[in-house]
């Protein structure tokens, strides 16, 4: 340790412990208030000195495919940027949310220097683990700035000088961090002031590009205060959906609407605002903005500020079908069009949800179970840039409410009556970096409710007996069969988680409202390639049709399993399929009667009164002698599911006496 290092671990100290006068401190807000963050938030020892963090290839390559989409368009960015700097003496990295260096452009004859120092493929530069830091510091704070030699918290950094500016995405979420740095450089800080510009120029080029590629299908209109830049170089970028709606921006169209008078109560996010509600224009007479006429004659005027710009607007890229342009939505991605054989209700809204795939906004789905919730979290997740991180599913009905807190949670050795001597990670941490299914939202217990809702606006999971929170990148992806409007009303769900959760709102057709039956039973019924198929009988795809499908997709699925199961030669008729499926609600109900006025007349009286779905369900219970762990796994449910569905209809087990005491099959 020299004595410039010494010197520097004495500054960094007094500053953060207060001995230092604040007129004797050199250095400005941004990175005083990053030395306090480093010692009081992150534990970091200003007198221990540490190498710089290199992550093995495997680690390195699961970052890079994470983003592997926006480096491609970065790349000629990064090429451009370099080809500028290098004659200075910088190196240009690219790094990722996380701070860990994706891309990388330096000088082969100094590769071992700028190795050690960090200035490399795979370094990672998060603040709470490299301590102030251009990166870590622009991560923490979303600002562009320079972290000039002293500025470094870790003594081993001072003769780096380092500039970055953070990478937005069109949602608003900060993507990556473009940074350019050098092994040495003037002592004065404000030598680096000219690379701070030309680092920020580059940011605003690659998120141009980023959102020009990512908007393809929108309508994207350029705003420009001045109409001599409005072609070559617009300052704002802004992309609307089909009904008119916000469905992307670039960073700078993001901060000057924001800062439009009154539109701050609309949240920081813009996705989902109308056209006309920013503008003094509607979204049918964008026609007259487009490129074909002079800019001068394109001007729309702001309405909260009446501030003008020039607009110029592109159509969306039409699809070619044939040879002949096609106005009609793109193709859905593969994993999503898996869902759907031709239902013109799902298919709107999986084309709805195809737009969202990488949104940061967080997703509602609402549908009968068995309808396929699930099913379109997994597509989603797939077909998201999250597909290479975890998908984990929550069963917030099935898991018992003393133990939901600590699987949600995890918690620490001994920390609570009955946990475990070894601590446990919770699943929403094990969901960093990719995606949170929380099905049966809305039988979640209103008590651990406000600790998803930190987690959900703060970004960070604290477990049972922890004292520091953790921080968490998760997508929620959240699914109920109930109306969570009705349970706020009733005081059982919260009214501030639900306008967290439902950034957007999908809803799933039962299976008796959709049209692709036929294209349902062809693909539950597929064999692999070389394998003898099965075919179905007019008679009996007609009683499928018939069928009022109460228990949805895994019903479907269980009757065809157990018609295949049972059928003669690959061909199933309509004695295959379990009794019941394609009799008629009446003809159910009145031979459910019959069977219950033979067994007590008073019962059956009673259970009269229930619906289809009930009845049918009261004969599951009844046919297998009431094992209800036999008829859970029949009809696809979990117990906790058959327990509240026996309640909703009032059903109750015969040998299960007026205490509510008894010896219920399981």
């Amino acid at each position: 340790m020299d004595v410039r290092q010494r010197d520097h671990i004495e500054t960094v100290v007094l500053t953060t412990t207060g001995e230092l006068p604040a007129a004797a401190r050199a250095h400005d807000a941004i990175i005083q208030s990053s030395w306090q963050r480093c010692v009081h938030q992150y534990g970091l020892d200003p007198a221990r000195m540490q190498e710089a963090r290199i992550l093995p290839q495997m680690r390195l390559r699961e970052h890079q495919q994470r983003i592997d989409d926006f480096t491609r368009i970065a790349r000629h960015g990064l090429e451009t940027l370099y080809g500028q700097v290098r004659e200075m003496g910088y190196v240009v990295l690219l790094t990722d949310a996380d701070g860990v260096t994706v891309d990388y452009l330096g000088h082969a004859n100094a590769d071992a220097a700028l190795r050690r120092a960090g200035l490399y493929l795979g370094a990672e530069w998060s603040e709470n683990g490299a301590g102030t830091c251009a990166v870590g510091t622009a991560l923490a704070t979303g600002q562009a700035l320079t972290v000039h030699q002293g500025d470094h918290f870790d003594a081993t950094h001072i003769p780096l000088t380092c500039t970055a500016a953070p990478l937005f995405d069109s949602y608003g979420q900060l993507n990556a961090i473009l940074d350019i740095s050098a092994l040495s450089s003037p002592q004065a800080k404000y030598s680096q002031m000219l690379a701070l510009q030309v680092v920020r120029m580059y940011v605003n080029q690659i998120e141009d590009a980023y959102f020009l590629r990512r908007h393809r299908q929108d309508w994207i209109l350029k705003l420009s205060p001045a109409p001599e830049f409005l072609e070559v170089n617009p300052e704002y970028l802004i992309a609307l959906d089909a009904a008119g709606r916000i469905s992307g921006h670039n960073r700078r169209a993001q901060q000057m609407l924001i800062a439009e008078p009154g539109v701050d109560a609309m949240g920081p996010s813009l996705l989902g605002v109308r056209f006309e509600a920013l503008f003094d224009a509607r979204p049918e007479e964008l026609g007259r903005f487009v490129y074909s006429r002079p800019s001068e004659q394109r001007v729309v005027r702001l309405s909260h500020s009446g501030k003008w710009l020039y607009l110029s607007v592109m159509p969306p890229v039409l699809v070619l079908h044939h040879g002949i342009q096609d106005s009609v939505s793109p193709p859905l991605p593969a994993e999503l069009a898996a869902l759907c054989g031709g239902d013109a209700a799902l298919q709107q809204q999986l084309q709805r949800a195809a737009k969202l795939i990488d949104s940061p906004i967080n997703l509602l789905i609402n549908g009968e179970t068995g309808s396929g919730k699930e099913f379109l979290a997994k597509a989603l997740h797939r077909a998201s840039s999250r597909r290479n991180g975890p998908f984990v599913a929550i069963n917030c009905a099935a898991i018992p409410e003393t133990l939901i807190e600590s699987e949600l949670f995890g918690h620490l050795p001994n920390s609570f009556s009955g946990a475990s001597s070894r601590s446990k990670r919770g699943l929403i941490e094990e969901a960093n970096g990719g995606t949170l299914f929380l099905d049966e939202i809305g039988d979640m217990p209103r008590e651990l409710q406000s600790r998803l809702l930190r987690v959900l606006s703060e970004g960070e999971v604290l477990a049972i007996g922890a004292s520091r929170p953790v921080p968490v990148d998760v997508r929620v992806i959240s699914a109920t069969h109930h109306s969570l409007d009705q349970l706020i009303s009733n005081g059982r769900f919260r009214e501030d988680l639900y306008y967290r959760l439902n950034g957007a709102r999908f809803v799933l057709p039962p299976l008796r409202e959709r049209t692709d039956l036929d294209w349902l039973v062809q693909k539950v019924l597929a064999v692999p390639e070389g394998a003898p198929g099965f075919t179905i009988s007019e008679l009996a795809r007609e009683r499928l049709h018939r069928h009022r499908w109460p228990g949805n997709l895994r019903e479907l699925r269980n009757a065809l399993e157990y018609a295949r199961a049972v059928c003669s030669d690959g061909h199933i008729e309509a004695g295959d399929l379990p009794e019941g499926v394609g009799e008629t609600a009446a003809a159910t109900v009145e031979a459910r009667v019959v069977s219950d006025i033979a067994v007590n007349s008073a019962d059956a009286l009673e259970q009269h009164t229930l619906p289809p779905e009930g009845a049918l369900l009261m004969q599951h219970l009844r046919a297998s002698g009431w094992n209800l762990s036999a008829v859970a796994r029949q009809i696809g449910i979990s117990r906790m599911t058959l327990y509240r569905r026996m309640a909703r209809y009032g059903i109750q087990p015969p040998n299960r006496c007026d205490t509510g005491a008894g010896d219920i099959r399981r």
